[in-house]
Order: structure tokens, then C-alpha cells, then sequence
């Protein structure tokens, strides 16, 4: 069983580097620069699908560490902590790229908009998960009260997704249509995109995953050496 893990698992890098290597060409190549953002319209391109990626890794750390709540299995908190780091990256690239893109668009890095302002809440929620998460090695207590607060930062997510509709706020809806729609050239090189940072996220939650797993069961070792020991010297 683990070979054939490890097979799929290399199956996916190689999935992974090939998307890139195509959404790559395809945005730069062959999607039209747009007339009014000129080249900085392709941060779009990385800007949606790391939100869509966000949101991923996000969703797993709650949904595995209520999970870990009801079984406490080791595995389900792995990779709760897994979703909630690749999550925070990839906020990371969500609040640096949107500042780009707002800087052509409004003439300013930031303004406290709706979709901004929850989105940055979100990322601190998460923050806040990962440095209960920190202090030295997590007890049962951390660990039960990091998942807890894993399952508030999911109720913000809608809130992210429907903010510029409930509150008219100044991000653009380019998918749906409201920021102008999307160029049919432009399409291919957002599939592709998505196709490839899809593809990233579940290998970045998996080799995240695997490493916290080992880590366990490296930690248990040396919780068992120690009591052996102790036994001995008693």
C-alpha cells in the first residue's frame, strides 16, 4: 500500500509540474494583455485560483480538525495542520497579489474593503491556530482548542465569498461578470491555472501531511525511549 502511495504521490508531482509549465505558457504567450491593466492583469491569474486555494486548505483544517474532535486520531490532526499552513500561504499570495493588482485598479495598495478585510480575518484566525499549535509540543487541550478555532475561521469563509454582493464593496466579480466579464481568449489560461494550483494544493496538503505524520511518530518514540529509560534507572 505505501508504494502504491508513493507512486501516486510521484504521479502528482509530475501532474503538478506539468500544469504549471503549460497554465505558465499560456498566460504569458497566449491570453491577450488587457487593454486598461495592461501586464498586470496576468496577476489574475494567480490571484483567483491562490483565493480558490486558500479557501482548500482553509476547509481541510476544519473539516479535519472537527473530525480529530469526535475520533482524536493523530492522522486527522496532521492534516489539520497541514490545511491550515498551505491555507496561510497561500493567503500570503492572495495579500500580495490583490495589493498589486488594487494599486492599477484604485490608485491605492490597500483600502479596507469588504473581501479584503475578511480576508486578512481569516488569515489571522489561522495565524492564531498555528501559533497555539507552536508552544512546544501541543497537548491534548491545544490541540482540541486549535480545532475549535480551525471550525470558527470556516464560518468566515462564505462571509469572504459573498462580501462584495452583500456589501458592495470595491472588488471586482470578473468571473461572474460583474467586473466586466472575461475575455473568451483569457479562459484557457484561467482553466489552466486553476488546473495547476489544484493540483499544487492537494501535493503541498500531502507532503505536509506525511512530514507531521513522521514527526508524530518520531515524537512517540522519543516519549517511549524516555519512559523506557526512566523505567531502567527506577
Amino acid at each position: 500500500m505505501s508504494r502504491r502511495l508513493n507512486t501516486l504521490y510521484f504521479a502528482l508531482v509530475l501532474v503538478t509540474v506539468a500544469l504549471f509549465f503549460t497554465s505558465v505558457y499560456e498566460i504569458f504567450f497566449v491570453a491577450p494583455v488587457e487593454e486598461q491593466m495592461g501586464i498586470v492583469q496576468k496577476v489574475f491569474y494567480f490571484h483567483v485560483p491562490s483565493a480558490y486555494c486558500m479557501y482548500v486548505g482553509y476547509s481541510v483544517c476544519a473539516v479535519c480538525g472537527a473530525i480529530y474532535l469526535v475520533t482524536r486520531k493523530d492522522r486527522f490532526d496532521a492534516i489539520a495542520v497541514a490545511g491550515a499552513e498551505v491555507g496561510l500561504m497561500f493567503s500570503c499570495i492572495v495579500l500580495t497579489t490583490g495589493p498589486l493588482w488594487a494599486r492599477k485598479a484604485w490608485g491605492v495598495y490597500w483600502t479596507w474593503d469588504p473581501r479584503l478585510t475578511t480576508t486578512l480575518l481569516a488569515a489571522l484566525i489561522f495565524v492564531a491556530f498555528l501559533v497555539l499549535r507552536s508552544f512546544g509540543e501541543a497537548g491534548e487541550g491545544e490541540k482540541r482548542f486549535a480545532a475549535g478555532l480551525a471550525i470558527v475561521g470556516l464560518l468566515d469563509l462564505p462571509i469572504i465569498h459573498y462580501s462584495v454582493q452583500r456589501w458592495r464593496g470595491q472588488h471586482p466579480t470578473v468571473i461572474t461578470g460583474r467586473g466586466g466579464g472575461l475575455s473568451p481568449d483569457m479562459k484557457p489560461a484561467l482553466l489552466f491555472s486553476f488546473l495547476a494550483f489544484t493540483a499544487l494544493v492537494a501535493l503541498l496538503i500531502w507532503t505536509r501531511t506525511r512530514v507531521e505524520l513522521a514527526r508524530m511518530r518520531v515524537r512517540g518514540l522519543e516519549m517511549d525511549a524516555s519512559e523506557h529509560g526512566l523505567m531502567e534507572d527506577a
